[in-house]
């Protein structure tokens, strides 16, 4: 028996997202490993004056430090959400949803990979982080975190212009109109004057 379209696997979707994930979690983890390599930590450099600065930090919760006392919390959460997307892959037919699923997995697979081999210990690893935009917000940040917020940006944006896992639009909701009286059934009886 045949199997029907909306069953059949997208080897083209799952390529993208496939390469994506891991040139995103490539450039994470060699931008990272340059930055312990040759930073020391807390170091500030001026990339772009006050555009684009590189600081140096090690990060033990989520943005902002948020949370630093549940770093195990964060590894969990990572790991489920990578479990997700490649049980999920398989549903994606759509190479935009490929992109969006290759940019969230590659961006979780470089923090948690921080989390869970990086100092302190095994799972409670900080994450490290570079990216200065003072211009833009007072947070500090990596490669990954780009990757995850560009992901979460597409994803309003296809889900806010109706496009499906398929890479189909869904139709908009016409309006209602009233259903036409039938034939023969005067629309309206006559007021008498």
């Amino acid at each position: 028996m045949a199997r029907n379209s909306s069953t059949k696997v997208s080897f083209r979707a799952l390529l993208v997202l496939a390469l994506v994930a891991v040139g995103g979690y490539a450039l994470d983890q060699i931008s990272k490993a340059l930055v312990v390599r040759v930073m020391t930590e807390g170091e500030n450099v001026r990339v772009l004056g006050d555009v684009l600065q590189w600081h140096f930090v090690r990060n033990p919760g989520a943005a902002f430090s948020f949370a630093t006392g549940l770093t195990w919390v964060f590894s969990l959460i990572a790991a489920g959400v990578v479990v997700f997307i490649v049980l999920f892959a398989r549903r994606i037919r759509s190479t935009r949803w490929a992109l969006v699923f290759g940019l969230l997995l590659g961006g979780v697979l470089g923090n948690l990979t921080d989390r869970l081999f990086r100092e302190p210990t095994f799972g409670m690893g900080h994450v490290i982080d570079f990216i200065y935009t003072p211009w833009m917000m007072p947070a500090i940040y990596n490669v990954a975190d780009c990757c995850i917020v560009v992901s979460m940006v597409l994803f309003m944006l296809l889900t806010l212009r109706g496009i499906g896992l398929d890479g189909t639009r869904t139709p908009a909701a016409a309006p209602s109109v009233p259903a036409a009286a039938p034939a023969d059934v005067p629309a309206a009886l006559p007021t008498p004057h």
